[in-house]
């Protein structure tokens, strides 16, 4: 038995394919949530911020006087509330709350969003449904990640810090997602990475696993001697003379095995965790890729109800009827791709 136009990706060991199925999507409208107002700051420090000063004219008699201070107040009051759903009051608490444990933090939005329920147990349930809302997208972004990154040989982990004396913050992530998406479009490069603040200083640097090929560097990578406080001795690092001109300073690490690989993918992984941080992909990176698949290449059924193939390392990759190849990088860039 032979299954077409099966997904395959690969999982960092085996390649693994998902036969393809046919099924009636029925489009479910979003459910309409109901608006509840917020109280972004105290009452009472709305009113203390009233400078009486700015209010009251000496001019006017006492009456005005009192009209004219409760119509800033009111004004005040209003400036500091805000109509949202409670699921945005979530995620915005969530937010707030992302250092802390997954327990305390649930506790703390508990305590602040109790008063938006009839009682205690409902907002209980409201909380942990979306905390566990939550987890499941954090695991499925994880999953993405890592299937679009065993499908791609990246060669280098890049690190870009800017300098002040060229670049404010805004300017330096603005202009770096341009000079990233040319180098995609022009020469062909491959990256996903993640944007990220030091603990201390809370300078912002991104973060990326880089597929240049051959030929296509700009700059000139140059060897140079720092001093890293993190291991508090002497490092050797290259950087790239192109992007140290443009943006400040840059450390390009060559990755030459899959060990290499996951290390660094954890390290990206670990600040889509802790931040929320989106992950920035360039174009061209594809979760799978199409194979007709026969049945001498399939080791096993795996998966929930054995609905996933498990393929030897050596299959034969089939586009339409055609026969492309054994398995391979080579073989892979030229099967169609898709997400």
């Amino acid at each position: 038995m032979s299954y077409g136009e099966t997904k395959v990706y690969f999982d960092g060991s085996h390649y693994i394919a998902i036969p393809h199925t046919t099924r009636k999507v029925k489009r479910r409208p979003s459910p309409q949530e109901d608006l509840i107002t917020v109280n972004q700051e105290e009452e009472s420090s709305s009113a203390e911020m009233v400078d009486e000063s700015s209010i009251l004219d000496e001019n006017c008699d006492n009456d005005t006087k009192k009209v004219n201070k409760e119509c800033k107040i009111i004004e005040n009051k209003q400036k500091n509330t805000k109509k949202m759903t409670k699921k945005e009051l979530f995620e915005e608490l969530y937010r707030k709350y992302i250092d802390l444990r997954r327990n305390q933090r649930a506790k703390k939005i508990i305590q602040e969003m109790q008063k938006y329920f009839e009682n205690v147990e409902m907002c209980t349930t409201f909380v942990h449904t979306n905390m566990n809302r939550k987890q499941r997208n954090l695991i499925c972004r994880r999953v993405r990640m890592v299937r679009k990154a065993n499908l791609v040989n990246f060669n280098y982990f890049c690190t870009f810090t800017y300098d002040d004396k060229l670049h404010t913050e805004q300017s330096f992530k603005k202009k770096l997602k341009i000079a990233l998406q040319n180098f995609s479009s022009r020469r062909g490069w491959k990256y996903m990475g993640v944007w990220e603040r030091a603990p201390e200083t809370k300078r912002l640097h991104f973060h990326g696993l880089f597929a240049i090929p051959d030929g296509q560097m700009v700059g000139e990578l140059e060897e140079h001697s720092d001093y890293n406080f993190k291991s508090k001795r002497r490092t050797k690092t290259f950087q790239n003379s192109y992007f140290n001109e443009r943006f400040g300073r840059t450390d390009f690490a060559t990755i030459d095995h899959n060990q290499e690989l996951r290390k660094e993918l954890s390290y990206i992984m670990k600040y889509i965790e802790k931040t929320e941080e989106k992950i920035v992909y360039s174009k061209g990176l594809y979760q799978y890729f199409i194979s007709d698949i026969m049945e001498n290449d399939i080791i096993c059924t795996i998966g929930q109800e054995d609905k996933k193939l498990l393929l030897f390392d050596d299959f034969n990759c089939w586009d339409e009827g055609v026969l492309i190849g054994k398995v391979s990088p080579q073989t892979i860039q030229q099967m169609r791709k898709c997400n």
